[in-house]
């Protein structure tokens, strides 16, 4: 992790700079400069690129299933390096489910991962800009979006439940995915799951923030499946 950003100080100055002038899209006001970089973060340094991000992920999901984790970045000395700033190499689009915790399931620790959850691991307009946050100012090489086998969120939208209170809103936003699947063959529920999986990475990408580092080529964006049973991670393609 050495190469640095070329263009890219992300002091406050620096980082309105770069908001401004590289991505062009004026969402990283002076506010959120203000507001977030009160103290100068620096970027991730940029010698790990988005497909060794990915296979950092993979590799730990295979020594967790593997049961050899490693438990890397857990200790005090740990904390007390990432209080001072953090450098997440990795962000996870996952679900609220609480089988799924990201820092286990990929074996990594204290400031390796930008994780937002929410039920069904959906793209709504704050996960959307968190995940733009963790890539644009953090570094973040890859965003997976992590989906899981049996997912309760998806196969109440299958049911079409009726649900009290908000919840309903997140059925509404997996809807559209169980629709696009309900004629493949195999198991309704596993193809609704990958088919919302697939629908949310598209969503991300279509932001503009993250769309310009992906085609930069600092950032990829995959879909991943989780078994519940084994542990396994699988890329959804």
């Amino acid at each position: 992790m050495s190469r640095q950003h070329p263009q890219i100080n992300l002091s406050r100055r620096g980082l309105l700079k770069f908001g401004a002038g590289a991505i062009g899209t004026g969402v990283l006001t002076a506010g959120l400069g203000s507001n977030l970089l009160a103290a100068e973060i620096k970027s991730v340094p940029d010698d790990i690129t988005p497909d060794k991000a990915l296979q950092e992920l993979l590799d730990g999901n295979e020594r967790f299933v593997k049961t050899k984790r490693r438990n890397p970045n857990q200790t005090h000395s740990r904390l007390v390096e990432v209080a001072k700033g953090q450098k997440p190499f990795a962000s996870i689009l996952g679900c609220a489910d609480s089988r799924v915790p990201s820092e286990i399931v990929f074996d990594q620790g204290l400031g390796d991962l930008f994780v937002c959850r929410i039920a069904g691991n959906i793209a709504t307009t704050q996960q959307i800009g968190s995940l733009e946050f963790g890539s644009l100012v953090l570094g973040t090489k890859v965003i997976m979006v992590m989906g899981h086998e049996r997912c309760g969120a998806v196969e109440a939208a299958i049911k079409g439940a009726e649900v009290p209170g908000r919840i309903g809103s997140l059925l509404e936003a997996i809807k559209p995915s169980v629709e696009s699947s309900k004629d493949k063959e195999g198991d309704k529920l596993e193809n609704a799951c990958k088919a919302n999986i697939l629908a949310q990475v598209e969503k991300l990408k279509s932001s503009t923030v993250l769309s310009e580092l992906i085609k930069a080529e600092k950032l990829k964006i995959v879909g991943g499946y989780y078994d519940l049973d084994t542990g396994k991670i699988s890329i959804v393609s």
